[in-house]
């Protein structure tokens, strides 16, 4: 298998799997833990770091690599887009409701009118249904996957004399 299917599957899985932590353990409602989603930054790093050390010597130029990262970058991407579907219509349709019960909390805490929290709401309710959220999820992966390649490629390209 080439490497950049194996990185893009193994982004997508993992990205994916983290999420389903999140969503089963219900660390999504915990004000406290909610900053551990991050965690998929990592792991999109973390695994082009290794999926980009697969690429042969010979092919290491710059350029090289960060084709093929965009490309782990894009297949992580659709398979987070999907899993993201699925999360939010399948397996935690209640997703973004609890968000916005939480949301609301939170702000009602802060010292806001009730008409000031549905101001803000009616604001971030547009992305909070599965497609718009979907699309970010894979718009996420995909730019943070890119420009991590920038870099990565860097320090992995094969260097001439």
């Amino acid at each position: 298998m080439k490497p950049s299917v194996k990185g893009g599957l193994a982004i997508g899985i993992l990205c994916a799997v983290w999420t389903y932590i999140m969503g089963f353990t219900g660390w999504y409602r915990d004000p406290a833990m909610t900053s551990l989603f991050w965690v998929v930054v990592l792991i999109e790093v973390g695994v082009l770091i290794w999926a980009l050390r697969l690429v042969p010597e010979a092919q290491r130029s710059y350029g090289a690599l960060l084709k093929q990262g965009v490309l782990m970058s894009l297949i992580g991407g659709i398979i987070v887009f999907f899993a993201s579907l699925l999360f939010t219509t399948v397996f935690f349709p209640e997703y973004f409701a609890e968000l916005q019960a939480i949301e609301a909390e939170g702000l009602r805490a802060q010292g806001m009118t009730a008409e000031q929290i549905e101001q803000m709401q009616a604001v971030t309710s547009m992305m909070q249904s599965p497609v718009p959220n979907a699309v970010l999820g894979f718009l996420g992966t995909f730019v943070t996957g890119t420009l991590a390649s920038l870099v990565i490629a860097i320090f992995l390209r094969k260097k001439t004399p």
